[in-house]
């Protein structure tokens, strides 16, 4: 069901992924492929997938999981450009990116916590049958 708690989660993450998207424009790390925008939109696209995936919770929590891999992955790349980024007081902005990243990853946790309990609960109606 779409109104679920796990599901407020997910989505909570695919907006930190649009929110990672929107603020990232101006992190270079490679010249000619844009990692950041390319790891926004999987996660973007995962995360949707994850949401509307709601009868299958195995699927659920694998689709969370890789999001979580991912957010990991970007959160080291955008560390890795932070510290290679000059910059000072009169560049303020350093260092909102990876706070998304964070975000995310800390709600794909919640939700797969959410998700694995009402994996507990089935089974345990199951069981009473």
């Amino acid at each position: 069901m779409l109104q679920r708690i796990q599901t407020v989660w997910t989505f909570l993450a695919v907006l930190a992924a649009v929110f990672l998207f929107i603020t990232a424009q101006d992190v270079v790390i490679s010249d000619r492929i844009p990692v950041i925008n390319i790891g926004c939109i999987i996660l973007v696209l995962v995360g949707l997938l994850s949401v509307f995936s709601f009868k299958n919770r195995k699927r659920q929590i694998l689709l969370n999981t890789v999001s979580i891999i991912i957010n990991a992955l970007l959160i080291g790349v955008l560390v890795y450009w932070l510290l290679n980024l000059s910059g000072g007081i009169s560049f303020p902005e350093k260092g909102i990116e990876p706070v998304f990243s964070l975000i995310a990853v800390i709600c794909l946790f919640i939700a797969n916590l959410y998700i694995k309990r009402d994996e507990r609960l089935v089974k345990s109606v199951d069981r009473l049958r």
